[in-house]
């Protein structure tokens, strides 16, 4: 490449993928929480090219839609006639000019990473043509590098058209190639429907590259699972397992317990302290941070959070969008959802439920209660069966709770309305008018006995 040429992406994602026997294109399944499209994409930014390119075909409306990108060229392949017909397509909108180099993906393709894509470019620099390529013990289904006495690469024989001595080679092709945009212009257009399949093949240039004695760089990636595509979903759950398997394994690597790697599901992006205790059957997705000594408990699931250092949750806890400072508690059986922040040394116990408030330094929520657009203050306790009533139909409201209140079981707290600091609200209490500080509120009817009643008794039968 020259220092004026430029690098282009094409991403081949146009097939329905039959084999997945679903409505969904294939690219838009997911592997650890996002479409194997988003991840490709992922992967060939990390290159920063001139320009991306996606050739699309059933479902393109939808892949569009769901993907949500700035900047990227769809292209439609309105019939799926092969590969080799798909990167014409999106040659034929292009104006890429002859030194350019264009590196050709797959958005079925979800752990490819940008160590891949890097050695595939930098293979470029050095030949018109470079083909990215693998060794498999099982290489069944695959197309196989065909290569001479010289070991140079000669051709791609898709299974379907090799021969019995030829399908015994082990070095497979991956798809993913980087060519220079004037010879992959001169190869395309001589490709010819030569095959089984009756497509048009891009593997074919390889040979059409060796006869016209074109050097081939090819770059053998030592690591298969990065570049294995997904034809079926049985394919995609082994990827989603080896993936979640590596995750796990740099987590233990450095510094946190798993109490069973196969039993940890990770969706997004985790930043973890030292000496951190994951128990079974844990989920964490979008951006987590945890801090030193925190200890999940099984069946958890933490999305988009901060837990700071020696928080502690335990089972079956939901927390969704939240921030918990230093030495929280939380569960077992709690959610919290967005908007949570909860102060140094908190409670929150079983079958709370908490959402967009602010919870002051040691109060303490232990039992069946809601409490919802509340700031409260610090050293609260809030007896069980509490709701903060913060919706009136129409309207959300927000209730205010001072330092050291005492909120006994079963009352409700109607929204807007402000609890002064020091106050105590008798249990049973619906509170609609705003309580003084250090004063008692008792908001319930007056209990009524009514001596020599009579409890209905069953009518017999006649």
């Amino acid at each position: 490449m020259s220092s004026s040429s430029q690098l282009h992406v094409l991403v081949l994602a146009a097939g329905k993928g039959t084999r997945m026997r679903s409505d969904l294109p294939k690219v838009l399944h997911a592997l650890a929480g996002r479409t194997m499209l988003d991840r490709v994409l992922d992967a060939a930014d990390c290159v920063q090219p001139a320009s991306v390119s996606v050739v699309l075909g059933y479902g393109a409306s939808q892949v569009e839609a769901a993907i949500g990108r700035l900047g990227i060229r769809w292209v439609l392949q309105a019939e799926q006639l092969g590969t080799g017909h798909a990167v014409r397509c999106a040659l034929d909108e292009s104006a890429f000019a002859a030194d350019d180099r264009v590196l050709i993906l797959y958005g079925d393709i979800p752990l490819l990473d940008a160590e891949v894509v890097r050695s595939l470019v930098d293979a470029a620099l050095r030949a018109p043509l470079a083909v990215m390529t693998t060794v498999l013990a099982d290489p069944t289904g695959y197309g196989r590098i065909i290569r001479n006495s010289a070991h140079a690469m000669v051709a791609i024989r898709e299974q379907k058209d090799a021969t019995p001595a030829e399908q015994g080679i082990v070095e497979i092709n991956t798809g993913l190639m980087c060519v220079r945009a004037d010879m992959l212009r001169h190869w395309l257009a001589q490709l010819a429907p030569q095959n089984a399949q009756g497509e048009l093949y891009l593997t074919d240039i390889v040979g059409m590259a060796h006869a016209e004695n074109v050097l081939i760089e090819g770059v053998v990636t030592p690591d298969p699972i990065k570049v294995t595509g997904v034809n079926d979903r049985w394919a995609l759950a082994q990827l989603e397992r080896e993936w979640q398997l590596r995750q796990a394994k740099a987590l233990a690597l450095a510094g946190t317990t798993i109490a069973d790697p196969a039993r940890l599901d990770i969706r997004g992006e985790v930043t973890m302290g030292r000496d951190v205790t994951i128990d079974v059957n844990v989920i964490l997705e979008g951006r987590i941070v945890l801090g030193d000594d925190v200890v999940i408990g099984p069946n958890c699931v933490i999305r988009n959070a901060t837990l700071g250092k020696g928080v502690h949750i335990h089972a079956f806890s939901h927390i969704d969008g939240a921030d918990l400072a230093e030495e929280v508690v939380v569960g077992p059986y709690a959610r919290l959802r967005p908007g949570t922040e909860l102060a140094r040394g908190s409670r929150i116990g079983n079958f709370v439920e908490i959402k967009a408030s602010r919870i002051g330094a040691g109060s303490k929520i232990n039992h069946l209660s809601y409490v919802g657009d509340t700031v409260m203050g610090a050293e609260c306790n809030v007896g069980a069966g509490t709701i903060t009533c913060n919706y009136d139909g129409a309207n959300k409201h927000r209730t205010t709770i001072g330092d050291r209140v005492f909120v006994g079981s079963s009352s409700q707290l109607v929204a807007p309305v402000t609890v002064g600091s020091g106050a105590t609200i008798g249990a049973g209490s619906t509170i609609t008018k705003n309580v003084p500080e250090d004063q008692l509120a008792i908001g319930r009817a007056p209990q009524v006995l009514k001596a020599g009643w009579q409890r209905p008794a069953k009518k017999k039968n006649k």
